[in-house]
């Protein structure tokens, strides 16, 4: 029996060094989704214009190397159709944005690879945890590799990113930090028998799961608001100039593309998808403080809450401001909040039997 309690502390401490490593690559992801952004907000992003994973982590050296870099980048739609009047130190700078997002998606995958083979060579994870790591490093490659797929699309004729791409890039991202970050809580918080809940307890197990699927619909759209800067327009709330419906959102023959190309149509899609998105969050917050619901999902519900409420005053504070990029980094950032706050709930209401 002594042995046996041995075992489950020695088990439950190697658990939560597991999380901890696991909770420290969802800090990195949720700066590198920060830092994307940044990138993205700055011009920055198509700064780089090759890709070479191992060589490209060393930056120019020297001003011999800045103009090889500089030249390179002349050649390529953004230089020759809009930033033809930039100086090489103006380069630079958006060059280290760039360089920065890359070396930082590097750092990130040193971080969960090396640890994860140290693990599984001194058998300190189980089966089915090593393949759970294993599908999320098979994910973050294709992460690496949808980046440089979305930046070559900005490469070609027109300087400037494809929406769609951007969206997958995001989406994927998201996919990943959801997935780590819920088998990391899986680690920590042990599954429990109490008693059976009823009411709201049950409703809020159908109800969250949907949620976190309109959160990340609504970031998507969001990605497409960015890809097609759609948020320099209607710089109004809550009507959009005088309208509640502007009348040019159907101005592309093909209809269904108006939804993702045309601008006046992304943005009001974004602005219904954050309705949503507030409405429902508020309403699951205060649901979540009823009678039956245990302690630790209660205050999480409530982080919930407050994050999608200090989420909407940015949301229109950036809109208002015509994106500011401060305010619209923060804005992606506590999209990124939510949704992590989401998993969370969801995790505390799914681990009670």
């Amino acid at each position: 029996m002594f042995s046996s309690k041995r075992s489950k502390i020695y088990l439950e401490n190697q658990n939560r060094k597991i999380a901890i490593w696991l909770l420290t690559v969802v800090g990195l992801l949720f700066g590198m989704v920060i830092l994307g952004g940044v990138t993205r907000l700055t011009g920055s992003g198509l700064s780089i214009v090759e890709w070479q994973p191992f060589t490209g982590i060393i930056p120019p050296l020297s001003e011999k190397e800045w103009v090889i870099e500089f030249e390179k980048y002349r050649l390529y739609p953004e230089f020759l159709s809009v930033n033809f009047a930039i100086s090489i130190s103006d380069f630079k700078e958006i060059y280290w944005y760039e360089w920065a997002h890359r070396i930082l998606g590097r750092v990130i995958g040193l971080i969960f690879f090396i640890p994860m083979v140290w693990f599984i060579i001194r058998r300190q994870i189980n089966f089915s945890l090593a393949i759970n790591l294993l599908i999320i490093l098979c994910l973050g490659g294709l992460q690496g590799f949808l980046g440089w797929y979305m930046v070559q699309s900005g490469l070609v004729d027109e300087p400037q990113v494809s929406p769609y791409r951007l969206a997958a890039h995001l989406g994927l991202a998201l996919v990943i930090l959801i997935y780590l970050l819920w088998v990391a809580l899986g680690l920590i918080n042990v599954r429990s028998s109490g008693a059976r809940r009823e009411g709201s307890y049950g409703y809020l197990r159908i109800i969250l799961p949907i949620y976190i699927f309109i959160v990340f619909f609504t970031i998507l759209t969001g990605a497409f608001v960015a890809g097609n800067e759609a948020g320099h327009l209607y710089n109004t709330f809550p009507l959009m100039d005088e309208h509640i419906v502007p009348p040019d959102i159907f101005v592309i023959d093909s209809v269904w593309r108006n939804f993702f190309e045309n601008a006046v149509l992304v943005q009001l899609d974004h602005r219904l998808a954050a309705a949503l998105t507030v409405l429902l969050g508020i309403a699951i917050s205060v649901i979540g403080q009823g009678r039956g619901i245990p302690l630790s999902a209660r205050r999480v519900l409530l982080i919930l809450g407050l994050l999608v409420l200090t989420q909407f005053l940015i949301g229109i504070f950036t809109l208002l401001l015509s994106v500011p990029i401060p305010l619209a980094a923060l804005h992606q950032g506590f999209a990124v909040l939510i949704i992590c706050s989401s998993i969370w709930g969801c995790h505390e209401l799914y681990r009670r039997k």
